[in-house]
């Protein structure tokens, strides 16, 4: 079965076909980085990054390019609060974006474009859309003509007069229409600024993410992904002067990831209601938040809160247990073959959800379809080496697709635990409970978990 997506412009699932045969070519949307990112702006960053490896575990070659947005209002009003420039503001949280992304198993762009190394491409496209008519300037500002571009509102399905009756617009007495949207801002006093032809000043928000797809992808991608919100007036306005300028359909397939909710309302900055991916992580795994974020499909809402965390780190460590015991039987089990375990059967089920326009919710219940036949085969009399692999294989296999899987246990006991560990062994042999008892309550203490079992001592981290 082919992959299939559900695209936006479109409004139903396509099966894939990239324009260059075994290549992908994605531009997602990131940040603007004035502050650190909440759980909901994390979704796309885990979104679009599970998207990209499922692509490469299928044998694509993914170009994957996230930029930064490192100029605008909020950044300059967030340097004036903290007595920054805007480049030190931007460096500060794109600092913080990495270290909280990494902490989700978010990979690395191929690319992180960042607005204000990109400027000579992003005035040279002004000028390109200038010179066909698309563009006007006024007084220093550079505005996007809607009316001369015929399909303006289709990726958002409305029509301009839709549009200009009831959308969200920027008001401005120099625009000749009201869906007119802003190419380039003329400097105000004091403001970071640029020269350009129309003067000094920096570009409108929609522009960059244009210029910088085209100079990192060409004119042309597969995949361009966002938060659902950004459908309009962000998309559809890249839409209209990417295609006004190279009279080419701009993306084959628009994704959009709906919203993570905060007390069944959208988490806004703006309003207070957020809760960032920073604090959590003092309080959950990355691995857990990121299971979270993975258990509904990306198009369906998700409302956070701490029963439904809880309920993710339970049903992780549900699957790491597994794989704790996997490898503790494996340790004790007989010689034996892998033929036990039908391999292409729970591969078909995981293949054919994340098929499905990347359906991880459902994968990951064909992984815990895996681990509870795993269980069951665990408590078994008789089990075989082979087949206690060949589980653990698997269960590893599709946790890398996820980026789900956890570090290993065996590689984080420092020398201390191991001593104590071995010293316990010694104690229980010569019946010296009381030391035994001892060095419990120590690793305890510790955060070290100990489980007697008929196979010997096995241990995990709180």
């Amino acid at each position: 079965m082919s992959i299939q997506v559900y695209n936006s412009l479109t409004r139903q699932k396509e099966p894939f076909q990239s324009l260059e045969p075994g290549k992908v070519k994605m531009y997602v949307c990131g940040p603007t980085v004035y502050n650190y990112f909440h759980i909901g702006n994390a979704r796309p960053f885990v979104v679009f990054d599970m998207i990209r490896r499922y692509f490469e575990y299928k044998g694509y070659e993914v170009n994957y390019v996230q930029n930064f947005t490192d100029v605008d209002d909020k950044i300059i009003k967030r340097g004036q609060e903290e007595g920054l420039t805007p480049q030190e503001v931007a460096d500060k949280y794109i600092d913080s974006y990495y270290a909280d992304a990494d902490a989700l198993h978010v990979r690395r762009a191929t690319a992180h474009p960042r607005v204000t190394e990109e400027m000579g491409e992003i005035i040279a496209f002004i000028e390109d859309l200038i010179s066909r008519g698309h563009a006007y300037e006024a007084q220093g500002d550079v505005y996007f003509d809607t009316t001369t571009f015929e399909g303006y509102g289709k990726l958002s399905g409305q029509t301009l007069e839709n549009l200009i009756a009831g959308a969200r617009v920027e008001v401005s007495d120099l625009k000749r229409h009201q869906t007119d949207f802003a190419l380039w801002k003329s400097a105000k006093q004091g403001e970071i600024a640029w020269e350009s032809p129309w003067g000094p000043g920096r570009p409108g928000w929609h522009i960059e993410c244009s210029a910088m797809s085209m100079k990192y992808l060409g004119e042309q991608i597969d995949i361009h992904g966002g938060g659902v919100d950004l459908t309009f007036p962000h998309h559809e306005n890249e839409l209209a002067q990417t295609e006004a300028c190279t009279h080419k359909p701009f993306a084959t397939y628009w994704m959009h990831n709906a919203f993570v909710n905060l007390g069944n309302e959208k988490m806004s900055k703006s309003t207070g209601n957020f809760l960032t991916a920073r604090d959590l992580l003092q309080k959950y795994d990355g691995s857990v938040l990121r299971f979270l974020l993975l258990s509904a499909h990306y198009r369906n809402p998700v409302n956070f809160s701490e029963e439904l965390a809880e309920n993710a780190k339970a049903g992780y460590e549900r699957i790491t247990t597994a794989m704790l015991n996997l490898k503790h039987r494996v340790e004790s089990a007989a010689e034996g073959h892998a033929d036990t375990v039908d391999a292409d059967k729970y591969r078909a089920a995981f293949e054919a959800a994340m098929n499905d326009d990347f359906n991880s919710a459902d994968a990951i219940t064909a992984i815990f379809d895996l681990v509870s036949d795993a269980n069951v085969y665990l408590r078994g009399e008789q089990v075989e080496r082979g087949a206690l692999l060949a589980y653990l294989q698997l269960i590893e296999e599709f946790l890398a697709v996820l980026a789900l899987a956890p570090a290993d246990e065996e590689a984080g006991l420092d020398a201390q635990v191991d001593a104590l560990i071995q010293e316990r062994n010694e104690a229980r042999t010569s019946k010296n409970w009381a030391r035994a008892d001892e060095i419990r309550e120590e690793l305890t203490a510790m955060g070290i978990v100990l489980e007697d079992t008929p196979q010997g001592v096995r241990w995990k981290r709180k």
